[in-house]
């Protein structure tokens, strides 16, 4: 599966809206919801910054490695 990315469990846990998340941080609603559904591809680190701040969280709040590999 690879990286996965949680922020609509963060915005949850603050009951924070994608409206208010894309105004106390500046980025689009159409790209908070592109990261949000985890179809990126990549993503700024100024972008994860200012998304952790707004949301007084750290990185791996946000994001998550899963290896859904079967080892037998």
């Amino acid at each position: 599966m690879g990286i996965v990315v949680n922020l609509d469990v963060m915005m949850a846990k603050r009951k924070m809206s994608l409206n208010m998340l894309s105004e106390l941080t500046n980025i689009t609603l159409s790209n908070l919801s592109i990261l949000k559904q985890g179809k990126i591809k990549a993503v700024r680190l100024s972008t994860l910054e200012v998304v952790c701040k707004a949301l007084n969280c750290q990185p791996g709040d946000i994001l998550e490695y899963r290896n859904d590999i079967e080892h037998n």
